[in-house]
């Protein structure tokens, strides 16, 4: 499964090869730091970790949201200790309607179950429909996702002075979670961190 374990990024939660003690920043992290706090991820994102999130979000294995989200919730602990509120990252409702689910909505279900910790799905809503990002560049998902996130309106109260954990099931570049960060903290978040499954080590 390749868990993460420590040493990594304390930012970006991306592995290091070696430890060399103290919390750690890597070059990614300080040269272009991202719109939350921390990100945790159980695993890398390898062979293991894509066939488990395509049974989920494909093959109607919805049984595997429950074990998924345990381990998601050990490799997150440390954010979700003091956190207000998961938030899942939304889904288009056009594509919601396709799938029937949001699995990100279940894996946080799960998470919230093993942490004690209240799950906020009305928060951001996806306002347009956006195209994949399997297969674009970092650019390409930065500018796919760009003012594709909102806070909603009625939801502004239980933003404002929060931490709250974005959760979904795969960080590759982190466009998408950086778009619903910015729209967090625009909203008046004190803090928002990211927890995902497995995220993508050394993409470019």
């Amino acid at each position: 499964m390749g868990f993460i374990e420590r040493p990594y990024c304390e930012r970006l939660g991306t592995p290091f090869v070696s430890e060399e003690g103290g919390a750690l920043l890597s070059p990614a992290a300080i040269a272009d730091p991202p719109a939350y706090e921390r990100a945790r991820a159980a695993a890398r994102y390898g062979d293991v970790a894509r066939e488990l999130v395509h049974f989920l979000k494909y093959g109607d294995r919805l049984d595997l949201a429950w074990p998924l989200g345990q381990w998601m919730a050990r490799a997150g602990a440390e954010l979700l200790s003091d956190a207000d509120a998961l938030v899942p990252v939304p889904l288009h409702w056009t594509r919601l309607l396709q799938r029937r689910f949001n699995q990100s909505a279940m894996l946080a279900q799960t998470i919230g179950a093993a942490a004690r910790v209240a799950v906020a799905d009305h928060i951001i809503v996806r306002s347009r429909a956006t195209r994949p990002q399997y297969g674009l560049a970092r650019s390409e998902r930065a500018r796919n996702v760009q003012g594709a996130f909102e806070v909603a309106k009625s939801a502004r109260v239980d933003v404002k002075g929060r931490k709250l954990i974005l959760v979904d099931d795969v960080l590759t570049s982190g466009a998408t979670v950086d778009a619903c960060a910015r729209s967090l903290r625009r909203a008046g978040a004190s803090r928002v961190d990211v927890l995902v499954l497995a995220r993508v080590v050394g993409y470019e």
